[in-house]
C-alpha cells in the first residue's frame, strides 16, 4: 500500500514516551533489538484495523482509511488500548484488554476457567471473575461425600497460576474477584487481603445490592443465600458489613465495592445473561466469556485559543468509533467462546485522558463546580456523538446480532452496531505516549524528578505549567526543583495565586471533589468510570464511610478509595523527621545504575549494643542532613562467619538507604529472621545478627524523633518495581507515570 511519506512525521515524543514505546510497544527481533520507529508502530495498527472494512464495502479506500487512523493516533487526538498498539499486524494478534470469566460451582468449570485465564494472560488480558457461584466453605460436596474449600481457596489457585504467566516481557496478568455481599464467605472475602501477602494479582470488590445497602441505611440485617441451592442460610447485620468494608478500605484500599444492580439495570442484553464482574480496574462490566476493545480521546488537543473544538471533537469521536468496532474484526481472541460472545454484543469502550488538562487550559479549577457541569456537557456529548456514529455503522454493517431482545430493541429502533459504547478506563501508558493526564483523574504531579544516563538529576515539568511560568515570568529551575520535591505547587507562594488555583494533584482536592468528577462522568456513561478517591493519611474511617455512602448516593457504579501510607510499600514519615525522599526514577536504559547520596566528610549518628546468640553486636547509625545514611556492625567476637555477614547486612543498608530505600522497608526485610542460637527473652529477644540489626533501627528511629508508626506520603507514593519511579494509585490500580509500569497491566 503506498503512503505519503510527509505522513510518517509524528510529533516529538516526551522522554518518558520514547521509554515507554522501546520497552513496551515497538517491535523486536529475538536478540531484543528494537525493529521499528514510533511512526512504524503506528503504521503498523492503522493499517491492521483500517483492513476490515474491505469486509463491509470491496470498494473501501483502506490506504485513505488507514492514513485517518494513523492521523488521529500521532496527533494524540486518540490512542486504543495497549494490546491493539503492542499486537496489531503481529502473529500474536490479541487486541483486547479485558476479560470476564464465568467460574461455576464444579471442579471441572473452576479448572477450566484457571486454564483459560492462562490464555488470556498469555494473550496480553487480564480477567475479572465473580466467585459468588462457588459453594461456601464447609458446604457439602454430594460427588464426593466431603467438604467445600470455599471459594478463597479457588481464588489463590487462580492468583498462582497468574504469578507463573509472564506475558512476552510486555504485560503481566492481573484479575479482579468479586464476591456478592449475600454470599456466606463475604467477610472472609473482605479481609482476605488484610496482611497484604496473598492475592497479589487480584484486586478484590464486593459487589452491594441495592437490598443491601438500604438495609445499611436502616441498620437492618439481611439475608446470606447459598449459591449452591439459593436458600437463605444465616443472616448480617448490613451496617456492621458495610463498617468492615470500609475500615478495610481504610487501611489498605481494599477491597472496592461494586453496585451489582446499577450494572445490571445498564446491561443492553439482559435477555442473554447477567453481569457479575468486571475487568481488572472496574470500568468496563461484561458478561461471562465477554471481552471489550477500548480506546481514549485527548481532551487537553481540543483546546483552541481558549476554547473547545467541538467540530474537530465530532469528527474524532465518529473516527474512534469506526476503529474501535474494526478492531472487534481484526481480532485474534484467545478463546472460540470469546471471539462468539464479543462479536454478538460489539461492545465498545470509548473513553478520555487529558481531561485535566483540559480544564488547565480553559482556566477551569478541578474542584470546581464548573468543572463537574462540563465534564457532564463533554461526556454527554462524547456518548450521544458515539451512539450516532455507532447507528451510523449500524445502517452500514448490520446490528449487533443479539439486538432483538436488547434493551435498544423497540418499534422505530434505530440500527445499533454496539451495545455498548463509552468507557472512562484508567490510560496509563497510552497517557504516557501522549503525554497527557491520566484518565478523569487530575495531575499526579506538577513536576517530578528523573535521572538520565550520565546520572543527573533532571526536573521533569508539566509542559503548560512550564510555558506559563515562563510567560508569567516566575520561571527558574530553582523552584521547579522545589515543586518537585513537593510534587505540588499547592503550598509554593513564588507560584501566583491563580495558577495554585488551576494546577492541582490528586492530594490538593478533597475526597468528595474526586467522586463529584466521578459521578458527573458516570452520568453518561454506558459502562462504568475507573477513578481512585484518594485520601491523606489523616483521613478517618468515618471519611472513608462518607465518601462510599456519597458514591452510592450520586449515581456511580462503584468506588475504589486509597489513603496514603496505607500500604506496606509506601514511605515512611515521621513525627519530627522525615526519611530521605526516593528521588530516582531512571530510565529503562539505566536501570542497572543507582543515584546515590553522596558521603559528607562527616556524619553524626551513634551506636547501639544489641546482645545476639554470637555475641554482643555494636551497630552505628549515622545521619547525614536528610535522615538516615549509612549503618555499620562490629562483632563483639572478632572473625568468623558472623562478623562477615553482619559486615555485609551494614553495606547493605547503607547503599539501600543512600539509594532512596526507606528505612520502614529495611526493617521490613529483616526483623524476624532467626537463626540457631538466638538470645533474650520476651522483648529483648533477638533471633539473629539481622534480627538485631532491625531491632537497632527500630531503637534508633524511636530515640531520635521518628515515629515509626505514622506514615503519611509525601512526593513518592511508592517505588516502582520496575525503574524505582513515582507509583501512583489510579483507577484501582499502581500506575507509573515514568516508566509505564502498570500492577494491572
Amino acid at each position: 500500500m503506498k503512503k505519503n511519506p510527509a505522513q510518517n512525521n509524528i510529533p516529538s515524543l516526551s522522554k518518558n514516551a520514547t521509554t515507554v514505546l522501546e520497552k513496551r510497544y515497538l517491535r523486536r527481533d529475538a536478540t531484543g533489538k528494537v525493529l521499528e520507529t514510533p511512526a512504524d508502530m503506528f503504521r503498523r495498527v492503522a493499517d491492521t484495523i483500517a483492513a476490515p472494512d474491505k469486509k463491509f464495502d470491496k470498494k473501501a479506500d483502506l490506504s485513505k482509511l488507514s492514513d485517518t487512523f494513523y492521523d488521529m493516533m500521532t496527533s494524540f487526538e486518540f490512542l486504543p488500548n495497549s494490546p491493539t498498539l503492542m499486537n496489531a499486524g503481529r502473529p500474536l494478534g490479541q487486541l483486547s484488554a479485558c476479560f470476564v470469566l464465568p467460574v461455576g460451582d464444579s471442579m471441572e468449570e473452576i479448572f477450566d476457567a484457571v486454564k483459560f485465564t492462562a490464555l488470556i494472560h498469555k494473550s496480553g488480558g487480564g480477567t475479572g471473575f465473580s466467585f459468588s457461584r462457588l459453594r461456601p466453605v464447609n458446604d457439602v460436596v454430594s460427588s464426593t461425600t466431603g467438604i467445600s474449600s470455599g471459594p478463597l481457596s479457588f481464588m489463590r489457585v487462580f492468583d498462582i497460576a497468574t504469578e507463573t504467566i509472564k506475558q512476552g516481557g510486555t504485560r503481566r496478568g492481573a484479575n479482579m474477584a468479586i464476591l456478592r455481599v449475600d454470599h456466606p464467605n463475604v467477610m472472609d472475602f473482605i479481609m482476605c487481603k488484610a496482611d497484604q501477602k496473598q492475592l497479589n494479582n487480584f484486586n478484590i470488590s464486593v459487589g452491594l445490592t441495592e437490598k443491601f445497602m438500604q438495609a445499611v441505611e436502616r441498620d437492618e440485617e439481611y439475608n446470606l443465600i447459598n449459591p449452591r441451592d439459593k436458600k437463605v442460610c444465616g443472616s448480617l447485620n448490613a451496617r456492621k458489613v458495610f463498617q468492615r468494608i470500609v475500615k478495610q478500605a481504610w487501611e489498605n484500599g481494599e477491597p472496592g465495592i461494586i453496585f451489582l444492580d446499577r450494572l445490571n439495570r445498564d446491561n443492553p442484553t439482559p435477555h442473554i445473561g447477567e453481569i457479575e464482574s468486571t475487568n481488572p480496574c472496574g470500568e468496563q462490566p461484561l458478561l461471562p466469556y465477554e471481552s471489550c476493545n477500548l480506546g481514549s480521546i485527548n481532551l487537553g488537543v481540543f483546546v483552541k485559543d481558549g476554547a473547545i473544538d467541538w467540530k474537530k471533537l465530532r469528527e474524532t469521536i465518529h473516527n474512534a468509533v469506526h476503529f474501535l468496532d474494526n478492531v472487534i474484526e481484526a481480532n485474534n481472541y484467545p478463546l472460540q467462546q470469546i471471539h462468539d460472545m464479543t462479536h454478538a454484543n460489539r461492545k465498545i469502550g470509548l473513553g478520555v485522558m487529558g481531561w485535566a488538562d483540559m480544564l488547565i487550559l480553559l482556566g477551569i479549577p478541578y474542584s470546581s463546580d464548573e468543572a463537574v457541569k462540563l465534564g457532564k456537557k463533554v461526556m454527554k456529548f462524547i456518548n450521544d456523538e458515539g451512539h450516532l456514529a455507532s447507528q451510523e455503522l449500524g445502517r452500514k454493517r448490520g446490528s449487533f446480532p443479539n439486538f432483538k431482545g436488547s434493551t435498544f430493541d423497540k418499534k422505530g429502533a434505530l440500527p445499533q452496531r454496539n451495545s455498548t459504547v463509552t468507557t472512562i478506563a484508567p490510560t496509563g501508558t497510552i497517557s504516557i505516549i501522549a503525554n497527557a493526564s491520566s484518565g478523569v483523574e487530575p495531575l499526579f504531579a506538577v513536576s517530578y524528578i528523573r535521572t538520565v544516563m550520565d546520572k543527573n538529576v533532571m526536573v521533569e515539568v508539566n509542559p503548560v505549567f512550564e510555558k506559563i511560568a515562563k510567560e508569567r515570568g516566575f520561571y527558574s529551575e530553582e523552584l521547579m526543583k522545589k515543586i518537585a520535591e513537593h510534587g505540588t505547587v499547592h503550598d509554593i507562594p513564588e507560584v501566583p495565586a491563580d495558577i495554585r488555583n488551576i494546577f492541582v494533584t490528586a492530594h490538593d482536592i478533597t475526597p468528595e471533589n474526586h467522586i463529584q468528577m466521578q459521578a458527573a462522568y458516570q452520568q453518561y456513561t454506558d459502562n462504568a468510570v475507573s477513578k481512585t478517591v484518594n485520601f491523606p493519611n489523616t483521613a478517618t474511617i468515618d471519611d472513608v464511610e462518607k465518601v462510599y455512602m456519597m458514591a452510592y448516593e450520586t449515581g456511580c457504579k462503584g468506588v475504589t478509595i486509597y489513603r496514603d501510607g496505607s500500604r506496606d510499600e509506601q514511605v515512611l514519615s515521621t513525627g519530627k523527621k522525615e526519611e530521605p525522599v526516593a528521588i530516582a526514577p531512571a530510565p529503562v536504559e539505566d536501570e542497572k545504575k543507582a543515584i546515590k547520596r553522596d558521603r559528607p566528610k562527616a556524619l553524626k549518628g551513634c551506636t547501639h549494643q544489641m546482645q545476639t546468640g554470637c555475641g554482643p553486636l555494636y551497630i552505628t547509625i549515622n545521619e547525614d542532613s536528610n535522615g538516615l545514611f549509612e549503618l555499620f556492625t562490629t562483632m563483639g567476637k572478632a572473625g568468623g562467619c558472623a562478623a562477615s555477614q553482619s559486615e555485609a547486612i551494614g553495606r547493605m543498608v547503607s547503599l539501600a538507604w543512600r539509594s532512596g530505600i526507606q528505612a520502614r522497608q529495611v526493617v521490613k526485610q529483616l526483623l524476624g529472621i532467626s537463626c540457631h542460637c538466638p538470645s533474650g527473652f520476651g522483648d529483648n529477644r533477638v533471633l539473629s545478627c539481622a534480627d538485631a540489626v532491625a531491632k537497632a533501627i527500630q531503637n534508633h528511629m524511636v530515640d531520635h524523633g521518628y515515629d515509626i508508626n505514622t506514615e503519611v506520603a509525601k512526593q513518592d507514593r511508592g517505588a516502582c518495581p520496575e525503574c524505582g519511579g513515582i507509583v501512583e494509585h489510579e483507577g484501582g490500580c499502581s500506575v507509573c507515570h515514568v516508566c509505564g509500569y502498570s500492577e494491572c497491566a
